[in-house]
């Protein structure tokens, strides 16, 4: 029996895009109040604010106090570009990818950076390369999280503490929802507009101290555009890990971040951050297993997300070529319908949905969502039945 009446429940935000992510519970315009605009950067009250967002990320992430953290340029893409083009290229190189930004990562690589000895281990959407092929005697990069096929590496024990090479992690849509073994990684990146609802446009860079040496002991053979550029005279810019950024960042993101960051510690810290992630993307969980036409795209329930959950429609009835216009169908009428916007599967990614489930989504908005994707789900057959 198809369904056509609307569900009584409407999620109180209908914000759901993995990226930019909503913004935290109970946001106003008003927690930018102290920001410091038409301020200088490097004036004392911009430092200070800049050192602030660095030091309170030290500390609910917990990383350790020998680690460089700094606040870089173009969001995570700029950052994860930052440690490519100044670390690759002293050694071989193993890529691991298995969605979008990770195949993004391996053409920059290969086709741009053009590296002589590049291996790259791949697995399809859904799946996770077999980790235990990779080399650790090369610089391995790699993506902790998938956004584009809610697919995760569920822990670090496939790296070797005794490593040769560096571990270059993309952790955009991790960092702050998954435990991230800083023992283990030796790049770390993250951009503010994630997790923790940030804005736009500005990136975290997080460095090891192998990494620091491999910055201060080689040099590569390219040129280096200003903002990629991290050492002088041999030695490490230590100022970019203090607040005087490269480049002018946006005061009023900072404040931003800052006030997310505040957030993030009244909720309890990391723990709570991740036990919210989980309990969210349980809620789906919940939904699929009672729901015989979806799925996840993530084949194994070790490796699924708990932030970019991304779903396939599995309904034998609706051919392998209609899928995509069925899915962005649902897509459509509950973005019409004000109840979920930006939850279509990315660009390059199979067809089928993308829910963000990270810490600033309210579970309850959720709960109210799930009964609308059967409701959207009904009106695409109903129309496909009609149309036969």
């Amino acid at each position: 029996m198809l369904k056509n009446t609307q569900p009584d429940m409407r999620p109180a935000n209908p914000r759901f895009s993995s990226g930019p992510c909503t913004k935290r519970p109970g946001w106003t315009p008003d927690a930018l109040d102290d920001a410091a605009l038409g301020r200088s950067h490097r004036a004392k009250i911009g430092k200070e604010k800049l050192k602030q967002a660095i030091d309170q990320t030290r500390t609910l992430l917990g990383v350790p106090d020998d680690y460089r953290i700094g606040i870089v340029p173009a969001s995570d893409t700029g950052a994860v570009e930052m440690a490519l083009w100044s670390m690759l290229g002293q050694r071989g190189v193993h890529m691991v990818s298995w969605e979008s930004f990770g195949a993004g990562w391996v053409s920059d690589v290969v086709k741009q950076l053009k590296l002589d000895d590049v291996k790259v281990l791949e697995a399809d959407y859904g799946l996770l390369p077999d980790l235990s092929k990779i080399e650790f005697d090369r610089d391995v990069v790699f993506t902790w999280n998938g956004t584009t096929s809610g697919v995760r590496v569920p822990n670090g024990d496939f790296i070797p503490a005794d490593r040769e090479g560096l571990t270059i992690c993309d952790a955009t849509s991790a960092a702050f929802a998954q435990e991230l073994p800083f023992d283990k990684l030796d790049v770390v990146t993250f951009s503010w507009q994630k997790v923790l609802g940030g804005e736009g446009g500005h990136g975290m860079l997080i460095l090891s101290p192998r990494a620091v040496e491999r910055l201060e002991s080689y040099t590569p053979s390219w040129p280096l555009p200003k903002i990629f550029r991290m050492t002088k005279g041999g030695k490490l810019i230590e100022g970019i890990f203090e607040g005087a950024t490269i480049n002018t960042p946006s005061m009023l993101c900072v404040e931003d971040y800052l006030d997310a960051l505040a957030w993030a510690e009244n909720v309890g810290g990391l723990d709570a951050l991740v036990h919210r992630a989980d309990s969210n993307a349980a809620i789906i969980s919940r939904f699929v297993e009672q729901a015989e036409w979806i799925d996840f795209l993530a084949s194994d329930v070790a490796t699924r997300s708990n932030t970019s959950v991304c779903l396939k429609i599995v309904d034998p009835e609706i051919a392998a070529d209609a899928q995509a216009s069925f899915a962005k169908g649902m897509v459509a009428l509950l973005d019409k319908a004000g109840i979920a916007f930006d939850i279509g599967a990315y660009r390059d990614a199979p067809a089928g949905l993308r829910i963000w489930t990270g810490a600033t989504v309210e579970a309850s908005d959720l709960e109210a969502l799930m009964p609308w994707l059967e409701w959207a789900y009904q009106q695409q057959r109903a129309t496909l039945a009609a149309s036969a």
